[in-house]
């Protein structure tokens, strides 16, 4: 008989007000992200681990995917997850978390394009989507609130990434619109910041994104107070 008691989720309650930093490839997510290291005594700074998928004991997973994505995508994925899984939980004594994409841009972006462009088997898919619902289940990776780094697709100099095509980086930022943007029941707050802007209006934009992140008290309130089934600009 199927027990009625709720087991707590690892890492629930020891976590801090958590940002995901989220966007396309390109889009100024880890510019945005370096604005936050003047304030390293209350932020905890993670980037995506990159260096991880480009050097697990000496192969280049991430080269690897996009060079034979049907045969590397699932064990690159696989490997995505327990990289951005240790980032979810890692500990910090400080009262904020940045991440740098989350296992959400990877569930619902990464993952559905690749089974959505027939680049990984149904099965795979499948497989990846259990484990999904597994942490979801058993682990607290749940953000507080979302920034979404906004910026015009274009392609990027990093030498794994030289044959995305543009219609691959268009794909994945309408995947990211219908994630963030028009998912009606994603219940964290999503700000959205204009990449696009000069060098000058750029810094007065990551100054307006200061008040919802560095104030995680204030962050926190907001995020109960806010419908879950609005997105945000940085003027609300």
């Amino acid at each position: 008989m199927a027990s009625n008691i709720k087991v707590k989720k690892y890492g629930a309650g020891c976590q801090p007000f958590t940002v995901l930093i989220e966007g396309n490839i390109g889009s100024g997510k880890t510019t945005f992200l370096n604005h936050f290291k003047q304030f390293e005594d209350q932020v905890c700074l993670i980037t995506e681990p990159v260096d991880k998928w480009r050097n697990l004991q000496e192969f280049n997973l991430l080269s690897l995917m996009y060079s034979q994505p049907d045969k590397w995508a699932m064990p690159f994925q696989s490997y995505v997850n327990l990289t951005m899984l240790q980032s979810h939980t890692m500990q910090t004594d400080k009262p904020v978390k940045l991440m740098e994409r989350s296992l959400y841009s990877s569930k619902y972006c990464f993952v559905e394009n690749l089974y959505k462009s027939k680049l990984m088997e149904p099965a795979m898919y499948h497989i990846l989507q259990e484990w999904y619902k597994f942490i979801e289940e058993s682990i607290h990776i749940r953000a507080d609130l979302i920034d979404i780094v906004h910026k015009r697709i274009q392609k990027r100099a990093r030498s794994e990434e030289s044959s995305i095509s543009l219609k691959y980086l268009q794909e994945l930022h309408d995947l990211h619109e219908n994630w963030l943007m028009a998912n009606q029941g994603y219940n964290s707050k999503v700000i959205v910041l204009n990449a696009d802007l000069d060098l000058e209006q750029i810094g007065t934009e990551y100054k307006r994104s200061e008040n919802h992140i560095i104030n995680a008290a204030f962050a926190q309130q907001q995020a109960v107070l806010v419908s879950p089934s609005k997105s945000h600009s940085l003027d609300d």
